[in-house]
């Protein structure tokens, strides 16, 4: 099975890619969508729902793991995060990809065993799942991954 993990965000949008068979798990691709800060919101969208589309096209998932916003200071971050995981759902359901979605709560308790684990324990264990040598890069790379992963390990695979 094929997933690919999101990260959402609207400088910084990290994917990762993953095949499973739902103990096995290698990296096809993963990565950043970045775009500039003093750009327009509406071609910021525009370039994430673009870049994205084409990355679901030449990897070919069938699902989708994105985590959900967990905001409870800056509002205005939260609001152009939320608009960018809305271009993300509507690209994953053109492509006909099933959503999944987890709370960062939810992420590191799948991963670490504990839900209030520090980033980098999480990190190390996206490294090892993956058989990896380095921990992905930038961070928000890993936690894409480890989305994907919550779904690969939590999932039966048929």
């Amino acid at each position: 099975m094929r997933i690919i993990g999101i990260d959402p965000g609207t400088g910084i949008l990290g994917f990762g890619v993953i095949e499973s068979d739902g103990h096995k798990h290698q990296v096809v691709d993963a990565g950043v969508i970045r775009t500039p800060v003093k750009e327009d919101d509406a071609v910021r969208l525009q370039t994430i729902f673009e870049e994205l589309s084409d990355i679901v096209a030449q990897t070919k998932p069938t699902e989708m793991a994105v985590e959900k916003l967990f905001f409870a200071q800056n509002v205005t971050t939260a609001m152009t995060v939320a608009q960018a995981r809305g271009v993300v759902l509507l690209a994953a359901k053109q492509a006909g990809l099933g959503i999944h979605e987890y709370t960062p709560l939810q992420i590191k308790q799948s991963l670490t065993g504990y839900g209030r684990a520090e980033k980098k324990q999480m990190q190390e264990m996206v490294r090892v799942l993956l058989g990896l040598k380095d921990i992905p890069q930038p961070d928000d790379c890993a936690d894409a991954l480890a989305a994907a992963l919550v779904y690969a390990t939590t999932i039966k695979v048929k």
